[in-house]
Formats: C-alpha cells, structure tokens, sequence
C-alpha cells in the first residue's frame, strides 16, 4: 500500500506474503519478477488496521512490470499487469523483485498478526467480490475520471476488510468505516466512498461469479491480489475438465 507523507513526500507501505518452506498451505504455484511502476485508478484515504493508526495512503490499483516468470508466473505475459494489496505494514519494491505466486487462500503470510492466512472463506468472498464488481476500466492506460478513481479505492478497502476483520455472522455486518473486531484486528477507513464498498461487500451472498486470483508473495515488500488472465483461465478448467473425463473413464474401465 502507498502511504502519503505530509505534506507532498510520497512513502510507501503495505504488505509482505513470506513464504515459508514449514508450511505446507503456502505451496508455491510459480514465480514472476515485477517492479512496481506506480498506481492506476486510486485515491488518497486513511486507514486503521494491521497494526497501522490513522495512516494515510492510496488506495486502488496498483501495476507492475513483469519481465519474467516460472509456473503458474507464465500466465501473465511479461510487461504491465495490475493487482490490490492485501497487507499494510510493508514496503512497495523500488526494484525488480522475484515474487512467490501462491493460491489466494494461503495468503497473507507471514501469519504473525492475522493468526493464519485468510483461508478458504474469505479468499472466496474477496473473489466474488471481484467477480462482481471488479472493473478492468480502473488498471486501462491514461487518465482516471473521479469516479473510476473513487471506485478502485472503495474496492481496495472492500479488500482489507474481508481480509483484517474477523468473519462476521452476515456479510451485511461488514461496514469499512467501523472496527467490527476485537483486539489488534480490524478495519476502519475514511475519506473513502463507504457506500459504494458496503453496498459490495453486503451483495456477497455466494451466488455471484467468483474471479480466478492468486497472491504474489516476496519477502519484505508488499503482496498483491491479482486475477489470472482469462484465456489461461479458460485453459486451466479445460484442462480440469479433462482431468475429469479421465478419472470417469478409468472408474468405468
């Protein structure tokens, strides 16, 4: 996450996902090698939560260059790609990084203040989420209208809320602008269309398309949300589906 030094120095922080060899649930599906080239669609906000205080920051869409990768990490061609943080207590990387792609449920990592990664409940409301109302608009080259910029940055917080609240009883108990959680977790923000990403969060019902995402995980610097191009989706459940038809095949033989 991008904090905002006062008055104009821009620092930087959010998140790390640090892969550790002991934990089984955060198998490495490949890499790539990204350097972050700045924001897409954001805004200027402030924020509560992991373990930062009324800290303000830009929210929205965060995009890279990507001049390699291995495993899953080919999916995405090299050159710009784009994601959303989900941690906020690390730096963004100032130089081309090799980033661990790991799946969506086994982030963040390191678990230290979240207790455990997000698992599969969360990672699935962040991904319907992004099924539902991600829009491609906010990462496009140019300039940003005020509502596309307004729009990432309520999507952002949409995000941190999921992953920094404990799971309450009904997505409609989820509000961006209240800590619903006791202790050192929790999520609060202001100067952010709450709105927009209540309305959001209180439409995840289960029902709604889910986006194919995985987390890029580098030690020491900030981890990202970022959705699988759609023809490698398409490949990957073709392949699923094959899979499938064999395992029927070899039952019936």
């Amino acid at each position: 996450m991008m904090k905002l030094a006062k008055p104009s120095t821009i620092l930087f922080s959010a998140a790390v996902l640090l892969v550790l060899p002991c934990l089984a649930s955060a198998y490495p599906l490949g890499t790539v090698e990204i350097v972050n080239t700045g924001n897409a669609a954001s805004e200027a906000v402030t924020i509560w939560g992991g373990g930062q205080e009324g800290l303000d920051v830009y929210a929205g869409v965060y995009t890279f260059k990507k001049t390699a990768g291995t495993g899953e990490g080919k999916l995405w061609d090299n050159g710009t790609i784009s994601g959303f943080c989900t941690e906020l207590n690390e730096t963004v990387p100032q130089i081309t990084s090799k980033y661990t792609v790991m799946a969506l449920e086994d982030g963040p990592v390191p678990t230290s203040f979240l207790g455990g990664p997000m698992g599969e409940a969360k990672a699935d409301y962040v991904r319907e989420l992004w099924g539902r109302f991600y829009d491609p608009s906010w990462a496009a080259d140019g300039q940003f209208t005020w509502y596309q910029n307004s729009q990432a940055s309520a999507f952002a917080a949409a995000i941190w809320e999921i992953v920094y609240e404990n799971l309450p009883a009904s997505p409609s108990k989820w509000d961006v602008k209240v800590d619903g959680s006791w202790g050192s977790l929790g999520f609060r923000s202001e100067w952010v269309d709450a709105t927009t990403a209540n309305n959001w969060l209180h439409a995840l019902d289960g029902t709604g398309p889910k986006a194919d995402l995985r987390i890029f995980s580098f030690d020491g610097s900030q981890d990202y949300i970022a959705e699988v191009p759609e023809p490698a989706t398409i490949v990957l459940l073709g392949f699923g589906g094959a899979l499938s038809l064999l395992r029927r095949k070899r039952k019936v033989a």
